[in-house]
């Protein structure tokens, strides 16, 4: 099938709403004990505190799966899962894919334009890593913004997540025309293609940006890999799905992967207060490591 993208002309003056619907009806009851079955693994595998509040988006959430491989109950499911370890992949993606959208809680990025980017060090590579990436919006965010100060300076994202699905919908860059809403029109004219034909309704990140994110499953919760050291890491909105000591050692894991004076970005509704860490704060939301006598970008 053949796609066209075409620069953006005019920035349109009204976006119509998109209901996004999470739930599809479930076709079986999940019982406690089923319930608990899959809360065990979702912790077990992500580290994610599934409360009992969370049951009935489990259900449905997990509908779609017992309707595709026509399963008579969550049980069968649960005993399907545990044979089949790509099944099992798709479980996780079902179960962690949270919300998420372009230049949400804008002020982390105006934080990133007026304060961390113009201390940039000609000749050394930026580099950021957007955590928990989701779909892919945050990291081609901060793309946006770093494109705008560095333009062709060296510099590099890193976009994780535990869900192949998201991965998958990030490395493609393609979007609903809905998700553009929050873009400025000087940014959205200048890192969007509008869809044409087969692709109207949907915009693409240009692959002048594509090209400097880089998208890879990784797991908070385990060993991380060698993903090198960050100027800025951004783990927003995540860490209010774990306990306090999944929390503390995900801050930890993480805090050994930042540079010497480098930021450590959360969520507003979240804070590190109770942690022993040498991170501090800087403002709500963001932390700065230690400046040491040593290279700082090396």
């Amino acid at each position: 099938m053949l796609k066209k993208w075409l620069s953006w002309p005019v920035l349109l003056s009204h976006w119509n709403k998109v209901i996004m619907v999470d739930l599809v009806a479930p076709l079986q009851t999940l019982t406690e004990p089923e319930f608990r079955d899959f809360q065990r693994m979702i912790f077990a595998v992500a580290g994610i505190h599934m409360p009992d509040s969370k049951r009935t988006m489990v259900a449905g959430r997990l509908a779609k799966r017992l309707k595709a491989l026509q399963l008579q109950s969550y049980g069968q499911y649960w005993h399907y899962v545990e044979r089949q370890r790509e099944e099992k992949q798709i479980a996780v993606d079902l179960l962690t894919t949270n919300e998420t959208y372009f230049f949400r809680e804008p002020g982390h990025f105006e934080f990133l334009q007026q304060q961390v980017l113009p201390a940039y060090r000609a000749g050394n590579t930026l580099r950021l890593w957007s955590a928990a990436c989701s779909s892919g919006e945050e990291a081609y965010t901060a793309a946006m913004v770093i494109a705008e100060v560095l333009g062709t300076a060296p510099w590099q994202i890193v976009a994780s997540d535990i869900s192949t699905q998201v991965l998958t919908q990030g490395s493609r860059a393609c979007y609903p025309m809905s998700r553009s809403e929050k873009i400025p029109e000087l940014l959205l004219k200048r890192y969007c293609l509008r869809g044409t034909g087969e692709a109207e309704g949907s915009f693409k990140v240009v692959a002048k940006l594509r090209e400097r994110v880089q998208f890879a499953q990784i797991n908070l919760n385990k060993t991380l890999p060698d993903i090198g050291l960050f100027d800025v890491i951004m783990l927003r909105n995540v860490m209010i799905y774990f306990n306090q000591e999944t929390k503390r050692q995900i801050v930890n894991r993480l805090r050994s992967r930042l540079k010497p004076g480098g930021y450590f970005i959360i969520g507003h509704s979240e804070t590190l207060n109770g942690f022993q860490s040498d991170l501090h704060a800087i403002k709500p939301s963001v932390y700065r490591a230690p400046i040491s006598g040593t290279d700082y970008d090396k």
